[in-house]
C-alpha cells in the first residue's frame, strides 16, 4: 500500500446536528440523564429582576462551572476556550455552532452580584443528593468521615503575626456540668466557669486586671481568612480544610470548610451536625480515624445511639515505660492499682476534664519498677483519666468486634477514593478563590460535581441493563413466533 500525503487543508460543510456528533457513551451524555437541570429555575428566581434586558440562562452558567470542575479545568477562562471547541459541550449546554459560547467573566459577575451571597449551592448540593438517595444510590448505614485539605491561593513566606482569641468549644458547657459533678462528689469545690482569660497583677492598685487568654498565629497577606497549615508531612502552607462524610458507595453526604489551622476534631462537630439533620435517624455507625478519638467526640456519637469505629491509638508513653493499660482501674473505689500492687488515689478534676490519681511517694521510692514508672524530682506517679473516658474504653471495645474488622477497612475505598478522585480529577488540589465563604461554595460545588457525575454513570449503566433485558425478550418473542 502506497503512502498519502494531505497537501492542503479544505474547508468542509459539516451537515450533521449535534446530536449526531456527541458519541453515545460520552460523559456529557450521562450528566444530562443525571437529573433533569429546569430544578435550578426555582432556586435562582429570586435573584433575577422581572424587567431589565434577558440573562444568560442560569442553568447554562451552572452547567458551565459543572464542566470547570468534574473535567478538571479549575480556570473559567480555559473552560470557555474548550466549550468554543469542543461539540460535546456546546451540546450539553445547549449552545449550537452559530451562537457565542459566554464570556469568561460572565459567571464571575453573576457570582458576585446574585449567587455569593445566597444559598443556591447548598441547595444544587442538596438536590442531588436527594435524587441520588430516590434512586437507591446511598446506603447511609455506615459513614465515613475525614478532613483533607485545600491549598489557598496565598504565597507561605508572605504572613503577619496575629494575635486571636482563644475559642470556645461546643462540648464546654456539657464538660463544665460533668466536671462538678465529679468535684461535688468527691467533696471539692466547683468550678464557676472554664474560662479563658487571664489576670494581670497591677502594682499600683494591688488588684488583679482582666486579660482575654491570646494566641499568636501566622495570618497570609494574600488570602487572611486562610490558616497556617502543617501536618505530618505534608508542605506547610495556608490552606483550607475539608470537613467530609461519605456512604459505604462513595457518594458525599456533607461538607463542612474551615481554615486549615482548625484540627479536626474541632471542626468535627458542625459537620457533623449537619450530617444529622439530613441523615440521623438512618445512620447506624461512623467510621473515622485516630485524631477524631477524643472523649467529647466519642460522646457525642455514642449520645446519638451511633457506633463509633475507630483505629488503635499509640499511647503517648515513652517508649520504656509501663503504658497506661498497665494501671487497673478500679472503679468502685475509684482508684488505679500499678504494676507493684500499689494503690493511686484520686485528688482532684481539673478545668479541662482530667481527673489526677498520684501514687504514695513512699511506696515509689523503694519501688523495683520506679525506673519504668516515673522519673519525677518527688519519685510520685501521675495518671489521669477523662472524666468521658468511659466513651474510650468503649470505643476499644468495638474495635475488636467482628463489624468493626469488616466496616472500618473499607474507609480506604470510600472517603479515601473520594479525596483521592477529587484531588485528582476535579481541582481539590488548590484553590484559584480568596476567602472561606468563596471556597466553601467551590468545595460544594466539586463534591456535588463528584456526586453527579457517579449518579449519571449508575442511571446510564442501569438504563442500558434494563433496555438489554427488553431486547433480549423481544428478540426471544420474535424467534419463538416464527418457529
Amino acid at each position: 500500500m502506497s503512502m498519502t500525503k494531505r497537501n492542503h487543508y479544505t474547508n468542509r460543510i459539516i451537515f450533521s446536528t449535534l446530536e449526531e456528533l456527541v458519541p453515545q457513551g460520552h460523559e456529557v451524555r450521562k450528566l444530562e440523564k443525571a437529573i433533569d437541570w429546569t430544578f435550578i429555575y426555582p432556586l435562582v428566581e429570586k435573584l433575577y429582576s422581572k424587567n431589565g434586558r434577558p440573562s444568560v440562562d442560569p442553568v447554562v452558567l451552572f452547567k458551565m462551572i459543572f464542566i470547570n470542575y468534574i473535567f478538571g479545568y479549575n480556570s473559567m477562562r480555559k473552560t470557555c476556550r474548550e466549550i468554543e471547541v469542543n461539540v460535546a459541550y456546546r451540546w450539553f449546554l445547549g449552545i449550537s455552532f452559530e451562537e457565542a459560547v459566554p464570556n469568561y467573566s460572565t459567571w464571575s459577575q453573576n457570582y458576585i452580584r446574585r449567587y455569593g451571597e445566597s444559598e443556591v449551592f447548598e441547595k444544587i448540593f442538596s438536590h442531588i443528593l436527594e435524587e441520588a438517595m430516590i434512586c437507591g444510590f446511598i446506603n447511609t448505614e455506615t459513614v465515613y468521615g475525614d478532613s483533607t485539605h485545600t491549598k489557598a491561593n496565598a504565597n507561605k513566606n508572605k504572613f503577619t503575626k496575629a494575635e486571636v482569641e482563644f475559642t470556645k468549644k461546643w462540648y464546654e458547657e456539657d464538660l463544665l456540668e460533668e466536671i462538678n459533678e465529679d468535684r461535688k462528689a468527691h467533696g471539692k469545690k466547683e468550678i464557676d466557669g472554664i474560662t479563658r482569660k487571664e489576670y494581670d497583677f497591677n502594682e499600683k492598685t494591688g488588684e488583679a486586671v482582666e486579660r482575654i487568654k491570646k494566641k499568636e498565629i501566622k495570618q497570609s497577606k494574600t488570602d487572611p481568612e486562610s490558616g497556617d497549615y502543617h501536618k505530618g508531612e505534608h508542605e506547610k502552607c495556608f490552606a483550607y480544610s475539608n470537613q467530609t462524610f461519605c456512604d459505604e458507595n462513595g457518594f458525599v453526604l456533607t461538607v463542612h470548610t474551615v481554615p486549615g489551622n482548625v484540627h479536626d476534631s474541632v471542626s468535627f462537630y458542625e459537620a457533623y451536625e449537619k450530617l444529622n439533620e439530613s441523615f440521623g435517624d438512618i445512620i447506624k455507625d461512623i467510621c473515622l480515624d485516630a485524631g477524631y478519638k477524643t472523649p467529647p467526640i466519642l460522646k457525642t456519637i455514642t449520645d446519638n445511639n451511633q457506633i463509633p469505629f475507630m483505629p488503635y491509638k499509640r499511647p503517648m508513653t515513652k517508649d520504656g515505660f509501663f503504658r497506661k493499660y498497665e494501671f487497673i482501674y478500679d472503679e468502685k473505689e475509684d482508684q488505679y492499682i500499678c504494676p507493684n500492687g500499689k494503690k493511686l488515689k484520686y485528688t482532684t478534676t481539673d478545668r479541662t476534664g482530667y481527673k489526677e490519681y498520684k501514687s504514695n511517694k513512699k511506696n515509689c521510692e523503694g519501688c523495683p519498677f520506679i525506673e519504668k514508672c516515673t522519673h519525677s524530682k518527688n519519685h510520685q506517679k501521675l495518671i489521669v483519666r477523662h472524666v468521658w473516658e468511659e466513651y474510650v474504653e468503649l470505643a476499644e471495645k468495638v474495635r475488636h468486634t467482628d463489624e468493626w474488622k469488616e466496616k472500618y477497612p473499607k474507609r480506604k475505598q470510600t472517603i479515601e477514593r473520594v479525596f483521592a478522585d477529587c484531588k485528582e480529577n476535579h481541582c481539590l488540589r488548590f484553590t484559584r478563590v480568596k476567602g472561606l465563604k468563596k471556597n466553601s461554595h467551590v468545595a460544594l460545588l466539586i463534591f456535588a460535581g463528584h456526586n453527579l457525575q457517579k449518579m449519571g454513570k449508575r442511571k446510564w449503566k442501569r438504563f442500558h441493563k434494563i433496555h438489554g433485558c427488553l431486547t433480549s425478550i423481544l428478540n426471544f418473542d420474535r424467534n419463538r413466533s416464527f418457529f
